[in-house]
């Protein structure tokens, strides 16, 4: 609608950038907003990194802004990025889960805070380069992008209906190459920059150095066991590692060897081979829905347990204390604690929440698959 006003999330990509292109082109009233993250303290070097919200995307989204002829703000969320997603990430970490970072950004920096910017500055929606697609049907509703390769929708479950009502996804439409192309036709310079895949605060890709700098605490040794009991050696802290982790594990054996439970309590890594990393039941906790303000208990739908894997068949039972019992169909690798789990019927995204604990054990899902094959 021409004239309309927009808060368009400016991140110094290719894809906010083609964003806000495309929406001052249709006649849009844009303001492009970078929210700047950068962790208290970090270094000189980690701000001029390259990265989601670094200082150095921060200037390409200011220069874009510069090109298109819109006001442009630099937003300063730190505070509440680091109580909401830094601080999570390491408590997670510590506690022998595998947080998603992503999906706490969405959640408390960019469709909440961004939100209350935007309504500040009488703007109708924010508008951001993630390849989803919104649709109203009776109540907003939540899909996946066009683009089999991009679709973040997976990052998105947390939108509530408040929020989806004033979100805008322009990209929903479009695959990557089409984007780039897009930003070449209206004159971006920035059409052809490469993608950044590492976590915005962590640029080098170093957790290890990461968690133990800012949680020295959780440099605590303790055993690895194999799933027979015997004792492999000794890690340097639960917090380094990760359900379905196979390098870094100091253990020489004649099979490859993976993380397949981590035990707090005890402080011990549990280790075993690629047949004992398969699971079919798990709880999850802080479901939000999109499809429905509550589900049917026994919902069949198709539940994906991280970003990048393939979903597969579940049935969702509620629970009376309004987590969720997960049964999936098929046993899928590596589920893991504090990871999302997210649920779809198709290309439409029911909902998600947070996987807080595997229920099911390597020689349960071995008993039931016998079973099910006809043994005894």
């Amino acid at each position: 609608m021409s004239g309309q006003r927009i808060v368009v999330a400016m991140s110094g990509g290719v894809d906010s950038s083609a964003v806000a292109a495309m929406l001052v082109d249709q006649g849009y009233d844009c303001i492009g907003v970078t929210m700047r993250t950068f962790p208290t303290g970090a270094s000189p070097s980690t701000r001029k990194a390259h990265g989601c919200c670094t200082l150095q995307e921060a200037r390409d989204a200011q220069r874009v802004a510069a090109e298109l002829g819109i006001p442009h703000y630099l937003l300063n969320y730190e505070d509440v990025f680091q109580e909401n997603v830094i601080d999570n990430f390491l408590d997670e970490y510590v506690s022998g889960r595998t947080p998603n970072p992503c999906v706490r950004c969405n959640q408390f920096i960019k469709f909440d805070a961004l939100r209350e910017f935007a309504t500040r500055m009488e703007a109708s929606h924010v508008a951001s380069g993630h390849y989803a697609r919104i649709n109203h049907n009776r109540r907003w509703r939540l899909y996946k992008g066009q683009d089999p390769h991009k679709d973040q929708s997976y990052v998105l479950y947390v939108l509530t209906q408040e929020q989806l009502a004033h979100t805008m996804f322009p990209l929903a439409g479009l695959t990557k190459a089409e984007t780039r192309e897009t930003a070449r036709r209206l004159g971006l310079h920035l059409a052809d920059k490469a993608e950044s895949y590492e976590v915005c605060f962590v640029p080098d890709g170093d957790y290890l150095k990461f968690i133990s700098t800012r949680r020295p605490d959780a440099l605590r040794p303790g055993p690895v066991r194999h799933v027979s009991g015997e004792v492999l050696g000794e890690h340097r802290g639960i917090a380094f590692h990760t359900i379905g982790q196979r390098r870094g594990l100091g253990i020489a054996a004649p099979r490859p060897l993976y993380v397949i439970r981590i035990e707090v309590a005890s402080n011990t890594l549990w280790v075993g081979e690629e047949e004992h990393l398969h699971r079919s039941r798990f709880l999850v906790k802080d479901a939000n829905w999109i499809a429905f303000d509550r589900p049917p208990d026994g919902l069949l739908c198709e539940a994906r347990i991280r970003y990048n894997s393939p979903e597969g068949p579940a049935r969702i039972h509620l629970q009376p204390d309004g987590r969720l019992e997960v049964e999936l169909r098929s046993p899928q690798r590596a589920v893991a604690p504090g990871q999302s789990a997210v649920f779809y019927q198709e290309d439409e995204v029911l909902g998600g929440g947070i996987i807080e604990k595997v229920l099911d054990t390597p020689a349960m899902v071995g008993a039931r698959a016998a079973k099910e094959n006809g043994g005894p």
